[in-house]
Formats: structure tokens, sequence, C-alpha cells
């Protein structure tokens, strides 16, 4: 079986389960809104990352304020949160939207953001032409220890406090040196400078020497699915 073949039954079993498993509205609203970007975005993305449809749900019914019914196009839910993925298409995300839903659209999530769900976005022209930026976007908001599809086989999980040395680094312009990660973190500079070391010996951190001394750490392309 072929990946497209693999991917077409699992997309097939995905549906059938969802279909099989509501009524009124919410079955409705699955057959008519999971469309030709949803599942472009299935197929170019989540895919490719994931190797699985496991805790995905398309068209997942979410409340406002109001608690007036409204779908997100994905809800991922596992363990560690909460999740709602939506892909817009220009024309009829921003081009047709007048002010009313555009401000109810900022309004909703921010309303579903205060209620525990982390709002991911992307376009359906980066959905259709340039997938590996949606997929990088996603590692880096899930988190790479929540991957565990054929895109991420090999990859590196990195523990939580290598990972904060990355986002320092790249909050303070994308370089770092041991004493600067001594005094944010309070850890003496030998350990400052080992856990330097040791996220260079991992490819995300490039040394840059003056003389024979290595005065700090650049932060690499690759660093950022990490952060």
């Amino acid at each position: 079986m072929t990946v497209n073949d693999e991917y077409e039954e699992a997309h097939r079993r995905f549906m059938e389960t969802h279909m099989e498993g509501r009524t009124g509205e919410r079955k409705g609203r699955l057959a008519r809104g999971h469309n030709f970007a949803e599942k472009l975005f299935l197929q170019n993305v989540w895919w490719p990352l994931f190797g699985s449809f496991e805790h995905l749900h398309p068209e997942y019914e979410v409340y406002d304020w109001n608690r007036k019914s409204q779908f997100v196009d994905f809800a991922y839910l596992p363990p560690q949160g909460m999740f709602a993925i939506e892909c817009d298409g220009f024309q009829s995300h921003v081009k047709d939207m007048d002010r009313e839903k555009f401000s109810y659209s900022l309004n909703r999530d921010t309303f579903l953001t205060g209620m525990g769900w982390k709002m991911i976005h992307f376009s359906f022209d980066d959905v259709q032409n340039r997938p590996e930026i949606c997929i990088m976007l996603l590692k880096h908001v899930l988190g790479t220890h929540m991957i565990r599809g054929r895109h991420n086989a090999g990859s590196l999980l990195f523990p939580s406090a290598e990972r904060d040395i990355l986002r320092f680094a790249f909050h303070t312009g994308g370089r770092v040196g041991p004493k600067d990660l001594s005094d944010h973190f309070r850890v003496s500079f030998r350990t400052a400078r080992k856990r330097l070391q040791s996220l260079s010996a991992k490819g995300m951190l490039k040394p840059i020497e003056r003389g024979v001394q290595i005065r700090y750490y650049e932060l690499n392309d690759r660093a950022i699915e990490h952060l």
C-alpha cells in the first residue's frame, strides 16, 4: 500500500467514524463543512506530520460567550490541551467579511483563548502551496513532545530546560552566552556553559569564536522547530 493509499483509507475511516457518531446539525455541518480546503490540510499538513487522526475532530462545535453554537474546522484534543485549527481562505474569511463579522471573529477567538483553547490559523494558500510552513508552525505550537508521526521520526525530544534556553536565545535576538544564561536562569557559569555546549552538539546552536575562545552561541535555523 502506498503512502497515498494509506492516507485515503485512513481519511475514509476517519470521516465514517465521525459521521456515525453525530446527529442533527452537528452531522449536517460535518457533511457540508468538510470540503476541499479541510481535506487538503489533512493531506498536505496533518498526515505528513502525524500519520494518524487520533484525537482530531473535524467541524467541532464550540460555544461563544452567549452560548451561541459555532464550529471550528478541526479540534485537536489530546490529554495535553485543546487546540482549534482553522483553514482560512482569503475570499471567504477576509474579502467577504463585513466589520461586524470581523469583530465577532476576533472576539470569539479571544473568548475561546480565555476558555483554554489555543487558536491556530492557516491560510488556504499556505496549505496548498507552502505546506512545509504550516508543518513547521504546527510543530512549534503543539510541541515536539506531542508529535509521533513519520515527519518527526528521529527528531530530538527536548527537555523543557533546553527548550527554555532556545526560547530565551530567540527573545534576546538569536544569540546567547554562558553569562546571559547564568544571570537569567540563576545557574552557575559552568552549568550554563555545559547546557549551551549540549545544544550546540545537537545542532541547535552555533558557537561563535573570537580568537580561540567561544564568545557566544547563535540559534540555527532548525532550532525554531523546538522552541
